[in-house]
């Protein structure tokens, strides 16, 4: 089970189990069927879980009398279920590696760094090298890097406490590549990494260099 699943309560994972489990959306009597609690009590999970965009209403389904409402799963509610891409990627990695060369990944994950950059808005023109920073930890941090701007050694760096390549990073460590290609793409400047969680660090930080 995912960490995500794992934040919600027990009766709240089975009810998006049988919301994922179910093409067409449940009903509150479906749940109530499924689950063997109460009308309130599905209503007040579905309430909570609306809220945090994990559920939605969906078309109502004409019975011959009152059209009953249904509710279906998110994409945000899938999201929580688990995602086994470090393996795939990793897998992925170690046959270009085989066919290509360690020279030639490390380059495609260059590349792959500049790609996604491009990808989205520039950052605001001007501004000194704490905005700079902020900036770059916002970035990084919708990635889910969990990235704040932090004062180290008199200067502004950026460091990111979740390294969402750890488990592939460590069989193989030229991952690290992207996250330095993206921020120099992002950034126009030259970028190095002077702590890694990978070498035992508790943070990744990273240096953007003056012009």
């Amino acid at each position: 089970m995912s960490h995500g699943l794992l934040r919600l309560g027990s009766t709240q994972q089975r009810l998006l189990r049988q919301l994922l489990m179910s093409g067409g959306g449940c009903t509150v009597e479906d749940l109530c069927l499924r689950l063997k609690i109460t009308h309130n009590a599905v209503r007040q999970h579905l309430t909570a879980l609306i809220g945090q965009r994990y559920v939605e209403r969906a078309e109502a389904v004409a019975t011959g009398g009152r059209p009953q409402v249904r509710y279906a799963i998110t994409l945000e509610g899938r999201e929580l279920f688990p995602r086994n891409y470090g393996a795939i990627a990793g897998a992925l990695l170690a046959r270009l590696e085989s066919q290509l060369g360690q020279d030639a990944v490390s380059g495609l994950l260059v590349e792959l760094g500049a790609t996604v950059a491009a990808s989205q808005l520039p950052l605001p023109a001007g501004g000194d090298e704490e905005a700079l920073a902020k900036a770059l930890a916002d970035r990084l941090d919708s990635l889910g890097y969990e990235a704040v701007a932090a004062r180290s050694d008199g200067e502004w760096q950026v460091e990111a406490f979740n390294c969402v390549f750890h488990a592939l990073a460590r069989q193989n460590p030229q991952v690290c590549k992207f996250d330095l290609a993206y921020l120099e793409a992002v950034s126009g400047r030259k970028v190095a990494l002077t702590a890694c969680i990978l070498h035992g660090q508790h943070v990744c930080r990273f240096r953007v260099k003056p012009v």
